[in-house]
């Protein structure tokens, strides 16, 4: 059997190329919500930082985070078809679906937009749970994992952020850890993750063929 039974995931950053959408219309978003726009030379070092450092470094008043939340849905609902997903993606989800897992996602975004981006592949989860806001994604992966059915032992989650990570500690289940998304491969891998993902490729031979290790409750 697999080490794991359910595997949840991340939608940007991790399933989807996102992060160039969001550089080209980031500092739109500054400047219409009032924080400090992001220049070519901060990228490398915020790609470093946690959220809540990300905040800090630009400016960005907390008040505000639900609406500059919903915002930016808006906007990606509106340009989804210039974000794709990363190749071998839907090969990826396939796999893991036959080898018997169990697939989840997880998103700040809308179930709408997540299910639009995912396109075919969408059919392959059994469970969404979307709308998370920065620091709630704990709450949602403990919520997914008890209707699912499985224990937290079973679960892992997949993504590529420093908060992926803290918030899959705080629910208490296993984190797998992607280098292509938003966070920089040393950020992740300082967290010390579960798994740590090279290649979208990599992903379901790990997680199917049971060489990620499992964790005890």
């Amino acid at each position: 059997m697999p080490p794991y039974s359910l595997a949840i995931f991340d939608l940007d950053g991790t399933l989807a190329d996102s992060f160039p959408w969001f550089l080209r219309n980031v500092n739109g978003v500054a400047d219409r919500f009032g924080f400090r726009r992001i220049e070519d030379g901060d990228v490398e070092s915020l790609r470093h930082a946690g959220s809540r450092e990300i905040l800090k470094r630009l400016e960005v008043q907390l008040w505000k985070l639900p609406a500059i939340a919903r915002h930016m849905r808006r906007m990606k609902a509106a340009h989804l078809a210039d974000i794709p997903l990363f190749p071998g993606t839907g090969a990826m989800l396939q796999s893991l679906r036959d080898g018997g897992l169990t697939l989840a996602l997880v998103s700040s975004d809308h179930e709408a937009n997540a299910r639009r981006q995912l396109g075919e592949a969408a059919a392959l989860f059994s469970h969404f749970d979307c709308g998370a806001s920065l620091f709630g994604k704990a709450r949602k992966f403990r919520r997914v994992v008890r209707r699912a059915g499985f224990t937290v032992a079973q679960a892992i989650s997949v993504g590529d952020e420093v908060r992926d990570i803290e918030a899959a500690r705080a629910a208490g289940i296993a984190c797998g850890a992607v280098m292509w998304g938003y966070a920089a491969p040393n950020a992740l891998r300082g967290l010390a993750p579960e798994i740590v993902f090279e290649r979208m490729e990599d992903i379901a031979p790990r997680l199917v063929a049971g060489t990620a290790g499992r964790r005890a409750d």
